[in-house]
């Protein structure tokens, strides 16, 4: 007689099916585009393979079933039967339907391997350099619209930051070389191309003294500085011995000088700023201490300076103190760094010192090297009078003491003075009525702002020694450890739990982005950008000695968390990506976009951002985009216009996540010269 333990149902069933006839539907996925996912087991179209798997099942459990003699088995087959034939016929027409290609599984194009890591291994893009790129031909559906080459004069355009329209604006107050982007039907829609001869710039730190010269072809700072030793040509390349205008023996010495009044060697200061930085020579030797300056300098008669800043591998954007804030979040750097930088300090009610200490951490030193510093010993060579050398320096002098900044250290040219650590400390400025507080309540907003001559508040403390802001760990500690504005609950939505959840995650992208391209840490990629960088998550995982890592917090981002990034000890900058970013072309080696093109969308072209970020890419230079499957797939094709190899990769959590890995490699080629197309 049958028991009830001898009725089979459907779990052991599908056991029983497996143990005869191999893996079950559930152990595979769809056809795919192996240039749309990464490589996996090639297997059958879905619907077919479901109803053959069916047909089998139920011939077996029909078999099984009439060997039962129970009229109790019978039926209770019979309802079994009906149930799994009726699963079988609702899955074949989810299938077909996935196939017709309006379920969205047909564009995510799933699969489940047995591979593990090795799945998401690129196979077939090169990451090398030296003109070798090895990609495969891409497949898209559609014809991508091809975009062409500029013309050779465009080869080092900045379209914010160009030099003809730039003429077109006042020249007081630097208003002339701010931004000034062009209109929309003045915007390039082609490729700008390479200088002949460019090649890959050296590996850092030998790219800190040397440049090829065929990247930026231009030997005016050679004769116009040659005695202050910024600048030597030397056969096919530029030599940068690490002089200055100030520090004519070199950048070291001069940071010794610095060092001795400020904690550079301990973690302290970890941001710097440096203004009207010339070649980034002071950057560029703080890098062996450990300190990460951010150098800017408008694109003026100093031909090329922030370019050769970036092809040395330093930090550095086109920019200028002129009528608009500095686009940098308040409480950002630990230093901040003039040296004869050309600056009116004394002027316009003194809102230019003002807009320094917005972004001067509390505690934090502003060095002014040069004029009008020790301006008696000094003011015939500087062909300046002593009366006007006088009031410049008084003006400074008293913007400082509205400030409440201490002065630390004046010797030879060099001056030193320090930020207090909060508005305790200032007790005497509230009954000055010379102080003007800015009424603005969010210190952050910047974006195209126009900068005031007040004085930034500090944030509240509960004690005189208390650091307004919250006090920063030394670095490197301080690049995991919970940053003050969210200790504090300063960024709505952001807590403790989140953003150590956000580290968690970005490492184990890192990880995944690793394998994927092997180059990544191994000093290939020195300039690196990140495009939505949200907490500096990926910056931080990423860190390295050989690189260093743009953090761009979009304007129109939910959360503005540049201020996080900062207490990290990592540097970014404010930008809206529907505009050209202020570098030159060729500056960047590596770019990652998380989710950029989901929050423009709607927002601007995105022929635009992409044709922007071939400007700044290099050649051979690679991308790494992030973001859901039908955004990347849109993408794709608009890249398939450009002179770019593509792979698509599944999330490292599986392909059963919408969220997608698209890695590219930009090809090398030149103005009417050779390419690595392979198309």
């Amino acid at each position: 007689m049958q028991t009830k333990r001898d009725a089979l149902d459907s779990d052991s069933l599908l056991r029983t099916y497996s143990s005869y006839h191999g893996p079950t539907v559930a152990d595979h996925g769809r056809q795919i585009n192996d240039h749309d996912i990464m490589p996996g087991p090639v297997v059958a179209v879905p619907g077919c393979e479901i109803s053959e798997w069916c047909s089998l099942f139920l011939c077996d459990w029909c078999a099984m079933a009439s060997k039962t003699s129970s009229g109790e088995g019978r039926t209770r087959s019979s309802v079994q039967i009906f149930i799994v034939a009726g699963l079988c016929c609702f899955f074949y027409i989810l299938g077909a339907w996935q196939r017709s290609g309006f379920g969205k599984g047909d564009s995510i194009a799933l699969e489940i391997t047995k591979s593990g890591a090795e799945c998401n291994v690129v196979q077939n893009l090169s990451f090398d350099t030296h003109h070798g790129g090895d990609a495969g031909s891409i497949e898209e559906s559609g014809q991508a619209k091809v975009f062409e080459p500029c013309k050779s004069r465009y080869t080092d355009y900045t379209p914010c930051q160009d030099q003809r329209r730039a003429m077109t604006f006042p020249r007081n107050d630097m208003i002339y070389r701010e931004r000034h982007c062009p209109p929309e039907e003045e915007k390039l829609h082609c490729l700008i191309p390479a200088p002949k001869g460019y090649v890959t710039p050296f590996p850092w730190p030998k790219s800190r003294d040397y440049v090829p010269y065929a990247n930026a072809p231009y030997k005016s700072l050679t004769v116009e500085k040659a005695i202050q030793n910024w600048i030597q040509y030397e056969g096919n390349v530029f030599r940068f011995p690490g002089g200055g205008t100030q520090f004519p023996q070199g950048a070291d010495k001069y940071i010794d000088q610095l060092a001795a009044v400020i904690p550079i060697k301990n973690g302290t200061v970890r941001t710097a700023l440096d203004t009207g930085c010339g070649v980034a020579s002071w950057g560029a030797y703080l890098w062996s201490r450990n300190v990460l300056a951010m150098s800017f300098a408008p694109r003026d008669s100093h031909e090329a300076q922030v370019q050769f800043a970036l092809e040395r591998g330093v930090p550095a954007v086109i920019g200028v103190l002129g009528t608009i804030k500095l686009p940098y979040p308040s409480r950002a750097f630990d230093m901040a760094h003039c040296s004869r930088c050309l600056i009116p300090w004394g002027a316009n009610g003194g809102k230019y010192l003002m807009e320094v200490d917005r972004v001067l951490r509390p505690g934090g030193y502003w060095v002014l090297s040069g004029p009008p510093i020790h301006w008696k010993a000094n003011y015939k060579s500087w062909q300046r009078s002593k009366e006007d050398l006088q009031e410049e320096q008084r003006n400074i002098e008293e913007t400082a003491k509205l400030l409440c900044w201490e002065k630390k250290y004046e010797k030879g040219e060099i001056a030193i003075w320090q930020k207090r650590v909060n508005a305790e400390s200032c007790t005497k400025r509230q009954d000055d009525s010379r102080v003007n507080f800015c009424k603005s309540g969010d210190a952050d907003d910047v974006w195209y702002k126009k900068m005031e001559a007040c004085i930034t508040p500090y944030p509240d403390v509960n004690s005189p020694d208390e650091v307004a802001g919250g006090e920063l760990k030394p670095f490197p500690r301080r690049l995991n450890a919970v940053p003050p504005r969210i200790a504090s609950g300063s960024v709505p939505g952001v807590s403790v739990e989140a953003y150590e959840e956000d580290n968690r995650e970005w490492k184990k992208h890192v990880n995944a982005y690793k394998k994927i391209n092997g180059l990544l840490d191994t000093g290939r990629y020195r300039n690196i950008m990140d495009m939505n960088a949200g907490l500096g998550g990926f910056a931080a995982a990423l860190y390295s000695p050989k690189l260093w890592v743009m953090n761009v917090m979009p304007t129109i981002a939910e959360k503005n968390t540049l201020g996080v990034i900062y207490e990290r000890g990592l540097i970014g900058i404010y930008h809206d990506w529907c505009e050209a970013f202020s570098t030159y072309p060729r500056t960047y080696d590596l770019i990652h976009a998380n989710g950029l093109f989901s929050l423009y969308k709607g927002k601007c072209n995105e022929e635009d951002i992409l044709l922007e970020m071939d400007r700044i890419l290099r050649p051979e230079g690679a991308v790494i985009f992030r973001d859901e499957v039908d955004t990347l797939m849109k993408v794709k094709k608009i890249i398939g216009g450009l002179r770019w190899d593509t792979k698509m990769v599944d999330h490292e959590d599986g392909p059963l996540v919408p969220e997608k890995i698209l890695v590219a490699v930009k090809q090398y080629w030149v103005a009417d010269g050779n390419s690595t197309s392979t198309q």
